[in-house]
């Protein structure tokens, strides 16, 4: 069954990529990927935002346009 997406799975790929390449620790870049996705799952439960973007994945976008535009500052 084929579901449609609204992001481009290449692209999130390589976001992830860049994260890795970027990170001094790669579990520690995990870590925080995945405690960002726990944080964005409960504070956006009731947001029907994009129900097809896992939190997992919104995470890594977020992440890494921190990593690439810097006056984006978050944890």
């Amino acid at each position: 069954m084929y579901k449609p997406t609204s992001f481009d799975s290449e692209e999130v790929v390589q976001r992830a990529e860049d994260l890795m390449l970027a990170a001094a620790n790669r579990y520690r870049i995990t870590v925080q990927v995945a405690s960002r996705a726990k944080r964005r799952r409960y504070e956006d439960f009731d947001s029907l935002d994009d129900p097809m973007m896992k939190p997992a994945i919104r995470a890594i976008i977020e992440m890494s346009d921190e990593l690439t535009q810097p006056e984006i500052i978050g944890d």
